[in-house]
């Protein structure tokens, strides 16, 4: 049912005055509990906060709050509102600490909120150095120290003061300011292609919440591998537009990187992309026994030609990682390799891109790395955020780390080793899965747009279910060829496949067997991820604008707002002098074709007369 009920709505106008130093807007009263967020409370993890992007170290976007269960969820009614007045992607995570809410805005605003109320406190305004690689979201900040972190869309990296806004440290992520706009006179191939509306770019930029422990702040880089869209001026219609690689040396190569959290100084930094044995084991099948159909003679041939390779082979970091403090891991995903689609120049299994891989958190080093999807060619990045969770093995528990892939597999990992501990049914329709592009055109699904996407998995430890949202995508991958410079050149293009709607689905999957406990159809793609709570329920937002809370045992729905854009952004829940919470960003997604808008819907359960 519709929750349409009177209720206050707090709109955000920052007051005047911007901080001649920092681009602070001045409002409200000086926050000052946040600098209580230290090491111990980040360990702890709080139970009725939300102090980072996944709720907790494990990642799990689960919250032990049970005053909205299934029985008062019918009851649930919005609380207050906020106006970003950005608009262009609105995907943050919130975080909840100390009774104020931080949240990040499509361009990398940064505004500190009551979080009962709605109040403003203060805004930082973010002027951009040079204009955004790969679009405008940014997925969340991280609070720890007293202060506020959040990387943005010109690669960098600020620490403002938690109590004011102001900027304590700003440092570049990348050695020196890197962004290639790619434009119709650069294109490598001919005038047919040239002819198109070119939209994408490559770069380095970063959109991820990241993570804070031990005095340091961890964050990667994306951008690196990106594909060039097509057709579509304004990325708008995802039926119209297409996604094209071409050969060559556009890519850059991409890296997490740890900074001390006081000073901004960089400890240490990891390229996803190794300069030594990139080439792999020239794998024929995926690690778990799926055929690839590659013409390994034929990459090995070229190998010496593009033995640098490496220097421009994506990569790209798309979430936040998952940290087990007891084993002292990063666990971080990886996305495609660079050029996206065409393989001629990267012969080899491009290894660690689409890849869930272990590092050591305080030197950055590599401990083990499995590789989904060798010598990608289809764009599945492994960019769902992964989460920690506990399994039987033979009758033992084991320590384990999950990630939902781009493929439509969920998997689980012995985070001690990487072993492959289970892959799960499908949780979106597969069809020609890994089957090469064509030059008629070749139907694939997932595709490039599908599976999982970057959407948070939900995970409560008491059932042992993850929840997943997955996306119906299917593309066609056609290989094409256009002369320029008197010579025929050829691209991958992926379009998408008019005849075959896209849909979504939201997963319950046991993570001890693999197995659906059920699943849920949805009318469009489910992008933007899940909340689980103690209550028995699981929120997740619907492109065309509604919010539902499912009954976490068989998915029906309890209770749907209609927040009036799409709602494609991943939900907290946290509690107040008594009073929990629901929150979610509603801002669209422009490449899926959901209607976008600026607003930050929370919800409650009516006060007491």
């Amino acid at each position: 049912m519709n929750a349409l009920r009177t209720f206050v709505i707090i709109t955000a106008v920052a007051v005047a005055g911007i901080a001649a130093n920092a681009g602070v807007r001045a409002a409200g009263a000086v926050v000052d509990a946040a600098a209580a967020v230290d090491d111990a409370r980040l360990h702890a993890g709080a139970s009725r906060e939300w102090l980072m992007a996944g709720g907790r170290y494990d990642n799990d976007h689960f919250s032990a709050l049970t005053q909205i269960d299934r029985t008062t969820v019918a009851r649930l009614a919005p609380r207050w509102r906020f106006h970003s007045g950005k608009h262009g992607g609105f995907e943050a995570t919130p975080i909840v600490a100390d009774g104020v809410m931080y949240v990040t805005t499509p361009f990398d605003d940064v505004v500190a909120l009551d979080a009962a109320s709605g109040e403003i406190r203060w805004r930082y305004h973010h002027v951009l150095r040079r204009p955004p690689c790969c679009g405008p979201a940014n997925r969340g900040a991280a609070v720890a120290y007293g202060r506020v972190y959040i990387a943005t869309v010109d690669a960098r990296l600020i620490a403002l003061d938690a109590r004011t806004g102001t900027v304590r440290w700003d440092v570049p992520l990348a050695d020196t300011p890197i962004g290639k706009v790619e434009d119709r006179s650069a294109l490598p191939v001919g005038d047919a292609l040239r002819a198109q509306n070119v939209t994408g770019q490559t770069g380095i930029f970063a959109n991820m919440a990241p993570i804070v422990y031990d005095g340091k702040v961890v964050v990667g880089v994306t951008g690196v591998g990106y594909g060039l869209h097509l057709g579509s001026s304004d990325d708008k219609d995802a039926n119209t537009a297409a996604v094209v690689g071409f050969a060559g040396d556009y890519g850059h190569r991409g890296f997490y990187a740890a900074f001390d959290a006081s000073t901004g100084k960089r400890v240490w930094r990891w390229f996803t992309i190794p300069d030594h044995g990139w080439e792999g084991d020239y794998r024929e099948q995926t690690p778990d026994g799926a055929p690839l159909h590659r013409d390994i003679a034929k990459e090995k041939m070229n190998a010496d030609t593009y033995r640098a390779a490496w220097k421009t082979g994506g990569g790209s970091a798309w979430t936040t990682p998952a940290f087990d403090p007891a084993l002292g891991l990063l666990y971080v995903g990886v996305g495609n390799p660079s050029p996206q689609f065409i393989d001629a120049t990267r012969p080899g299994d491009n290894r660690n891109t689409v890849s869930l891989v272990a590092l050591d958190a305080a030197t950055g080093r590599e401990r083990w790395s499995y590789q989904q999807v060798p010598h990608d060619v289809w764009g599945y990045d492994t960019a769902s955020p992964a989460f920690l969770l506990d399994t039987v093995v033979d009758g033992h528990m084991v320590p384990a780390v999950g990630e939902a892939g781009k493929t439509g597999w969920l998997y689980v990992h012995d985070r001690r080793t990487g072993k492959l501990l289970l892959r799960s049914q499908p949780f979106v329709d597969q069809h020609n899965l890994f089957a090469q592009p064509t030059a008629d055109g070749i139907v694939i699904e997932p595709s490039a747009f599908g599976g999982a996407s970057w959407s948070p998995t939900a995970y409560d430890a008491a059932t042992r279910v993850a929840y997943v949202s997955g996306i119906n995508s299917p593309m066609t991958y056609t290989v094409r060829t256009a002369t320029h410079a008197g010579h025929a050149e050829s691209y991958t293009e992926g379009t998408a496949h008019p005849a075959r709607e896209r849909s979504g689905t939201v997963t319950a999957i046991d993570t001890q067997t693999g197995a659906f406990r059920w699943q849920r159809r949805m009318p469009q793609p489910m992008i933007g991820g899940s909340l689980a709570t103690a209550g028995g329920l699981v929120f997740a937002g619907e492109g065309n604008g509604s919010f539902d809370a499912l009954d976490a045992t068989d998915g029906t729905t309890l209770w749907s707002y209609a927040c009036g854009a799409g709602v494609n952004a991943p939900p907290i829940t946290y509690e107040i002098d008594g009073t929990q919470y629901v929150a979610v960003a509603a801002g669209g997604n422009a490449l899926l074709g959901f209607s976008q808008g600026d607003t930050l819907e929370v919800f409650a359960l009516p006060k007491a007369p």
